[in-house]
C-alpha cells in the first residue's frame, strides 16, 4: 500500500470526476490519502471528502500565500474543527511563500507562528509550505519549537543539508513529482542521502504531476511513479520503499489501520 500524503482532491480541478480519480487510486494500491485544505472553502469540501470515504483524511490550515486574508475568526474555526473532528491529522499547510507577493512577509510570518502554536497546542504535526524562503522558515521552526509536535516539510525542493536539519528539528522530508524531472538535482539528492525512516511522498495534485505526466493534471494515483523515483535512486525494491513510506506516514499522522 502507498499514502498520497497530500492531495488537494478538494479543488476544483476534480469537480467533475473526484469518484473516478479516487477509483483510480484505489486501483493504484494507494490505500490511504491525505486531503489538504488552506482557506474556508477548500476546508469546507475536505470534510465532505473525509465524511465520505474512510481512508480519507484531511490536514487543515491557511495558506501563506492567502496570510493577509485570515481573520480571527478563521483561526478560531480552524482550531474547532482541528480539536474536535477525528479525521483531522495535521495542521497546515502553513510556512511562507515569497515567490508571490500577496502577502507581505511580516504578516506570513506572524500567521505561521500560531499555526505552530496551534499544532503544538493540540499535539498535531504541522506541514510546511516553502517557496523561496528557506532560511526564514528554518529559522522559525526553531524559534517556536516546532520539534516538540515535529511535522512535514511538504514537498521538499532545499538540499540535503537543508533536509537533514529538518530531520534533526523532528520533521519528515516529502517527496513529490519533482524528484521524477530530469533537471531536479535537488530532489534526487535528497532522496539518495536522507535515510527512508525520514521520508514520505506525495503527489500535490493536482499540480506537480510526475514525469511522463508533467504539465498534465496529477492525481492521487501518480504517487507510484514518485515511489518507484525513490526506490531507483536509492537501488533498493519498491516494495520497500512503499512499505516503510507508508509505515511513516501512519506514525506520524497516527492514523491507526
Amino acid at each position: 500500500m502507498l499514502i498520497d500524503t497530500h492531495v488537494h482532491l478538494n479543488a476544483d480541478q476534480y469537480e467533475e470526476d473526484v469518484d473516478e480519480v479516487i477509483r483510480r487510486a484505489l486501483d493504484a494500491g494507494v490505500g490511504k490519502m491525505v486531503v489538504v485544505g488552506f482557506d474556508r472553502p477548500t476546508i469546507r469540501r475536505a470534510l465532505e471528502l473525509a465524511e465520505t470515504y474512510p481512508f480519507i483524511y484531511l490536514v487543515i490550515g491557511w495558506h501563506p500565500v492567502d496570510a493577509v486574508d485570515c481573520t480571527e475568526e478563521d483561526l478560531q474555526w480552524i482550531e474547532e474543527i482541528a480539536a474536535d473532528h477525528p479525521k483531522v491529522v495535521g495542521i497546515g499547510e502553513t510556512g511562507l511563500d515569497y515567490h508571490w507577493d500577496k502577502s507581505p512577509k511580516d504578516v506570513q510570518q506572524e500567521l505561521f507562528r500560531r499555526q505552530i502554536a496551534l499544532a503544538k497546542k493540540l499535539k498535531l504535526p504541522v506541514i510546511i509550505h516553502n517557496r523561496d524562503a528557506t532560511g526564514d522558515v528554518v529559522r522559525i521552526l526553531k524559534e517556536e519549537h516546532a520539534a516538540e509536535t515535529g511535522g512535514i516539510m511538504h514537498c521538499f525542493s532545499g538540499s540535503p543539508e537543508t533536509a537533514k536539519e529538518c530531520v534533526e528539528m523532528n520533521f519528515m522530508i516529502s517527496l513529490g513529482g519533482p524528484v521524477t524531472f530530469k533537471n531536479a538535482r535537488q530532489p534526487k539528492e535528497v532522496a539518495k542521502e536522507i535515510p527512508l525512516e525520514h521520508l514520505l511522498v506525495e503527489t500535490d495534485a493536482p499540480y506537480l504531476a510526475p514525469h511522463p505526466y508533467r504539465g498534465k493534471r496529477n492525481e492521487p494515483s501518480y504517487v507510484r511513479l514518485v515511489a518507484e523515483q525513490i526506490a531507483q535512486l536509492k537501488e533498493i525494491p519498491f516494495e520497500e520503499v512503499a512499505r516503510k513510506t507508508t509505515e511513516n506516514a501512519l506514525k506520524i499522522f497516527e492514523i491507526r489501520e
